[in-house]
């Protein structure tokens, strides 16, 4: 295979393997519908079955469609981010973000009781009042790290401050689950399990919106990304502001991760795993071709993992965050285990 065609041909497989994933989540889940019924009801006519056409059209096809754009979302946050630190490991997590809506949370569903939720009637812990809450703590977290931005210089000392933020954020979320409600508690583990079918039809349009603007906006930093490839020095050589691009690049990865979180709860491993997966099929670094293929694997994981969810649970629906380390782990061994030869970051 030519090197050149190599990411193409990655590219239009992990497409294909888009279509195939997303068929397979409308047809099998805790029910199983046969493709002919989907079809009909997806071009606009019935099943025979409504309790079908119920399932297909406000639960499985959003749900296929969330899992898609979180997992294109939390992959391209998470190459942003290892391109910016340099750092193989780098996670969308790290930035604090996610702990930041998990605060958010807590403080809804565990130091109100889910007062805040029932007020605005949707019970105790209720959607609204999550999703507010989540997005809330995501944004402010961020606004702190790109305060910190201004002052710190070295992308490590950033990297740090992230971390630092997450522990603080944790021993807050631990602090208010010892004096929090079994009810309050039980929600708050809920959410932390991380759901993909969270957003429905209604609020699907501000969720795909929001994440479609956030990867438009990465497309357009694809020259800046290459250039840091080379090291902060020639990227200043060749006319880019280093520190402006990194700030850039900190907010569009901290507002996929921040939407994400907000709607679908924290999902691990993703934004770490997925990157180094398009990387290694694809044999380059160059983001122009990199970018796509690591949105497209993002979206294929996701939905694998929204399909292992529905179908494989003997009592309901298994939690996402009980499979992506099923998938994740394994390629972050063998990329602990090859890391001599596995270069990266040129």
């Amino acid at each position: 295979m030519q090197r050149n065609a190599r990411p193409i041909i990655v590219t239009a497989a992990l497409a294909a393997l888009l279509v195939l994933l997303w068929a397979a989540c409308l047809v099998w889940g805790t029910v199983d519908i046969d493709a002919g019924s989907v079809a009909a009801i997806l071009g606009g006519g019935s099943s025979g079955n409504d309790a079908w056409d119920v399932i297909v059209l406000q639960s499985r096809l959003p749900m296929a469609a969330t899992a898609a754009l979180a997992g294109a979302a939390l992959a391209v946050a998470g190459l942003l981010l290892q391109t910016t630190f340099n750092n193989p490991l780098a996670d969308p997590s790290v930035l604090g973000v996610s702990a930041g809506a998990g605060l958010g949370v807590a403080v809804v569903m565990l130091a109100t009781g889910g007062s805040v939720g029932a007020m605005l009637g949707t019970g105790a812990g209720g959607y609204i009042a999550t999703m507010l809450a989540a997005m809330a703590g995501a944004m402010l977290v961020l606004t702190v790290l790109l305060a910190m931005a201004g002052i710190v210089r070295s992308s490590t000392m950033l990297l740090i401050v992230g971390i630092m933020v997450s522990y603080l954020a944790s021993s807050i979320i631990s602090l208010l689950s010892a004096e929090a409600s079994s009810e309050g508690l039980q929600s708050y583990v809920a959410w932390g399990f991380g759901n993909f079918a969270s957003v429905g039809v209604d609020q699907l349009p501000v969720f795909g919106g929001c994440i479609a603007a956030a990867l438009a906006a990465s497309a357009l930093m694809v020259k800046p990304l290459n250039a840091m490839l080379l090291g902060t020095r020639y990227a200043q050589n060749l006319g880019v502001n280093t520190r402006r691009t990194r700030n850039l690049l900190l907010l569009i990865a901290g507002a996929l991760t921040a939407v994400v979180t907000s709607y679908c709860g924290p999902i691990g491993f993703i934004g770490m795993v997925v990157p180094h997966m398009a990387r290694l099929a694809t044999g380059t670094s160059s983001h122009g071709r990199l970018l796509p293929a690591t949105m497209l694997a993002g979206a294929d994981v996701a939905l694998l993992c929204a399909l292992i969810s529905g179908t494989c649970g003997s009592h309901g629906v298994l939690p996402v965050n009980a499979i992506t380390p099923i998938i994740g782990v394994p390629v972050i061994i063998y990329i602990i285990v090859n890391r001599r030869r596995i270069n990266y970051f040129n």
